[in-house]
């Protein structure tokens, strides 16, 4: 009995994350497309912030996408971040403003930011948006950022989609769809639902006055979402606005790809473990809806970590069928894996298909159970 109770917690506590990734995945269904105002408009005051280390094989060519959506090219202000490239030149030929940083220790993009933001302090701009120096955005998606932005008085993040390599592999196809869910469907449906997103690290704008009150220097390693959530404590949490769209391609160096998924992942765990309960507590405690949303968002970890988790979970249901005879753990595991899986169905019939075959799919597991140490 005491066994069998133990286990209906713990596969309660792995059910909440899934129950919120199948009702953002039904939600992004009936997502309708609303008009906005994508016209260009040079005049928003606004700074385009791009933080840089060694880019010189690709900042030219952000900058240059960057440079018809504003005014003049200055208002580009490139962070060249301890760069031993030619980063800065090539971003001071194309006629942005580049400011240099060294530091033998603080190191990273959250310093970076924080870099640029005490250089506009002397005379901040209206809007600061946010673009990684490898990204390319859309001709509409500055304009789009900065009216959103303006209109909803709240920080915007752009839709932000990552393109596979020619002749990708299997594992990246999966890393691609892994992708479309975390970062287009489930911000998409949470919209529909009239809730938050997390923030992505790139194509994010922010008023001057929202972004100038959270400590970006921070060194976390997962400094987009703990600015995100930083931003929700003070009732600004992001809003998903897909109509801009900010795109990149996955590094061509399979070991920085494995670094770079590495990263995020155990960036968005750690930030799970340290924020998410404190979130949780002080969202129902202000009865700040929007701020539990971000909550409820945040613990759902990266597809394979849930995958491999309910894959344990389940095993565990089957251990306790076997020592009690009783049928129930096992079979609430079952229903959870069940309402997973038709999830990920789903989210593939809609947004995946032209990303993975189901066959392909199918290796998914195998993929996410590899990541096992």
């Amino acid at each position: 009995m005491v066994l069998q109770i133990l286990f209906f917690m713990i596969i309660t506590i792995v059910a909440i994350p899934v129950a919120v990734l199948v009702a953002q995945v039904f939600a992004a269904l009936i997502y309708v497309k609303k008009p906005l105002n994508t016209q260009i408009n040079k005049s928003q005051n606004l700074t385009i912030l791009i933080p840089a280390h060694n880019e010189a094989l690709v900042i030219a060519k952000t900058i240059n996408a960057l440079v018809p959506t504003v005014n003049s090219a200055q208002q580009i202000l490139v962070v060249a971040d301890n760069c031993t490239d030619e980063t800065a030149d090539i971003s001071r030929n194309l006629g942005a403003t580049v400011i240099e940083r060294q530091h033998s220790t603080l190191r990273g993009k959250g310093y970076a930011l924080d870099y640029g933001l005490q250089h506009l302090k002397a005379n901040p701009p209206e809007i600061v948006i946010i673009i990684d120096a490898d990204c390319i955005a859309d001709a509409a998606a500055i304009s789009t950022l900065a009216h959103a932005c303006i209109a909803l008085q709240r920080p915007i993040q752009a839709l932000y989609s990552m393109q596979m390599q020619t002749n990708p592999s299997l594992k990246q196809r999966i890393a691609a769809f892994a992708w479309v869910v975390k970062n287009h469907v489930r911000p998409l449906g949470f919209k529909v639902l009239g809730l938050p997103c997390q923030l992505m690290g790139t194509g994010m704008a922010f008023l001057w006055k929202d972004i100038a009150a959270v400590n970006l220097a921070s060194g976390h390693i997962a400094e987009d979402m703990k600015l995100g959530v930083d931003l929700a404590r003070l009732n600004k949490a992001p809003i998903f606005v897909p109509e801009a769209l900010v795109t990149s391609e996955f590094p061509l160096d399979k070991n920085a790809t494995k670094t770079q998924r590495a990263r995020w992942e155990h960036g968005h765990l750690s930030i799970i473990v340290s924020d998410a309960p404190s979130l949780f507590l002080e969202a129902i405690k202000t009865k700040n809806v929007q701020m539990l949303g971000l909550a409820f968002d945040l613990i759902v970890p990266p597809l394979a970590v849930l995958v491999i988790v309910l894959v344990c979970v389940w095993l565990l249901g089957m251990l306790v069928y076997i020592l009690t005879n009783n049928l129930t753990s096992f079979t609430y595991a079952s229903l959870v894996f069940m309402f997973l899986f038709v999830a990920i169905m789903i989210a593939w019939g809609f947004f995946g298909k032209q990303i993975i075959s189901l066959k392909q799919l199918s290796y998914a597991p195998i993929y996410a159970l590899a990541k096992i140490p």
